[in-house]
């Protein structure tokens, strides 16, 4: 089981096991584009899900604080993401960067969840003290230094909808960790690329938490 450990403003730190791992996916707070955004997949070869917006359990182990992701081939990116991060203290809010194999993603979208890391901030904010103005926050991501995703936490389904979603299947509870699925990638940037860092900031304050990683290509097979 693994243990996330995140850095507060008020200097205190707050550790907490991972007992369940969730993936939203599809979850635009605009259905209707993400309607589209599914059809636009589905002639790519990704299957549609069931239903939208969907979430995804992916192994807990993968939610992981690191500087590095190996991958098996280049055909893999990152994803800017929030997370909620459910602890015996309380909810904390931080940034997610979903890492996923596009090659596997057309034979299954939670394959591909479960391929690689979920890599999280070390910083986080307590999600009551960014309350009041959690649709400001901005979401960013940067692809080999290229910025390919720019946006706002108002694009994509609130936390607090997530955490109803939570209430109601019995998962509120301490371990619980949840990434809040994507927003958009600017279009003509490589996203296949060797250096992944995304964050997450509140203009009211100037504040930001970062991700950032090195993509490490694993060897092929050793005969």
């Amino acid at each position: 089981m693994p243990t996330l450990s995140f850095d507060l403003p008020d200097g205190t730190t707050v550790t907490t096991p991972v007992t369940t791992l969730l993936n939203a996916g599809y979850a635009g707070r605009d259905q209707a584009d993400v309607a589209a955004h599914v059809a636009e997949l589905a002639e790519l070869g990704v299957p549609a899900p069931k239903v939208t917006p969907a979430l995804y359990p992916v192994a807990p182990y993968l939610a992981a604080q690191t500087d590095e992701v190996p991958v098996q081939h280049d055909r893999t990116s990152g994803e800017a993401e929030w997370a909620l991060v459910i602890t015996a203290e309380g909810v904390l809010l931080t940034v997610a960067c979903d890492h996923t194999d596009r090659e596997l993603e057309v034979h299954g979208v939670a394959w591909s969840k479960n391929a690689a890391p979920d890599v999280l901030g070390r910083k986080a904010w307590r999600l009551d003290d960014v309350a009041d103005r959690l649709d400001s926050l901005t979401l960013r991501g940067w692809a080999d230094g290229q910025l390919i995703q720019d946006g706002t936490l108002a694009e994509l389904l609130t936390p607090q909808h997530w955490l109803d979603v939570l209430r109601e299947r019995g998962l509120y509870e301490p371990g619980v960790v949840l990434i809040s699925g994507t927003i958009p990638m600017v279009p003509g940037v490589n996203q296949f690329a060797a250096e992944w860092r995304v964050e997450l900031g509140d203009p009211a304050t100037g504040n930001t938490i970062e991700a950032g990683y090195q993509v490490r290509r694993l060897p092929e097979a050793i005969g």
